[in-house]
């Protein structure tokens, strides 16, 4: 059973990882993405319909990125260059791409919430993981090492920590923050991809199912390092994989199905008793 939850949780652990490392950069930046979720089911029903009409898994993945990351670009530039709420931004963006995607799903492809697409093209196994996992592997170190040892992580910090002091030292601060948008969105884009190609083979409009948000609880429990931030995904996907198989032993699944969000609410305050003492500290 362990060895189950085990591998069940690394499954599960690279679409929350992938969405929280772009989160992540976001939110270095200075703007806390609430629009992961929706940029994460438009990456999911692209790269179900391209690797569908390809053929090819890693020309959905593609797609999928460019879908998302065409969002995040969209939704930075009213935050940046309109001066909207990043919050409300946010959410709004997610609810109309939800809302729009079950309008195509009933009025285009005719169906109820639930897409099989034919042809569609599953990620293949490396050593076990499918290429998603050993690319977020990859991130980790590098989005760590490039934010401390390059210019572009330099200038990336920067317009978070001061966004007016850094557009007062020359640095183009609102364009940074909407290639941090879009990168943000590229990444959760694929996280929704490997959802459909990597785990289940179909997509649905509920699929999913909060991902975003919890990714979102990562990075903030991570305090925006990469590797607490995937560590912290790590813990959120063992509660996930522990619930789905307490519910195959007779566990009732209404209660089974709040346990990661009960985690997820448990860090948030943890995190924030954490900071509220910090605070403290440096004060007395």
């Amino acid at each position: 059973m362990i060895q189950g939850i085990v591998m069940s949780a690394l499954l599960l652990w690279t679409p929350l990882a992938l969405a929280a490392l772009g989160g992540l950069l976001h939110r270095v930046s200075g703007v806390v993405n609430i629009g992961l979720e929706g940029q994460m089911l438009a990456g999911a029903l692209i790269g179900a319909l391209v690797s569908g009409l390809t053929g090819n898994w890693a020309v959905g993945v593609l797609a999928a990125g460019a879908a998302g990351g065409l969002l995040g670009l969209l939704m930075s530039l009213c935050i940046t260059r309109l001066g909207a709420n990043e919050i409300i931004t946010g959410l709004g963006f997610t609810i109309v791409i939800s809302g729009l995607i079950g309008y195509l799903l009933r009025s285009v492809f005719e169906v109820s919430g639930t897409l099989r697409v034919t042809g569609l093209d599953p990620l293949p196994e490396i050593l076990g993981q499918d290429p998603l996992f050993w690319l977020t592997i990859v991130l980790v170190p590098t989005i760590a090492w490039a934010l401390k040892n390059t210019g572009a992580g330099l200038r990336l910090r920067a317009t978070g920590a001061g966004f007016d002091a850094a557009g007062a030292l020359g640095l183009p601060t609102n364009r940074i923050r909407d290639i941090a948008g879009t990168l943000a969105g590229v990444f959760a884009g694929m996280a929704g991809a490997q959802l459909v190609l990597g785990q289940v083979g179909l997509f649905n409009e509920d699929m999913v199912a909060g991902r975003g948000f919890i990714a979102l609880a990562a990075f903030y429990f991570g305090r925006s390092r990469p590797l607490p931030t995937v560590l912290a995904c790590l813990l959120f996907a063992v509660f996930d994989a522990t619930q789905a198989r307490l519910q195959t032993a007779g566990v009732p699944a209404q209660l089974i199905q709040t346990l990661p969000y009960v985690v997820v609410i448990a860090v948030l305050t943890v995190t924030a008793v954490r900071d509220v003492r910090g605070k403290s500290r440096r004060a007395g």
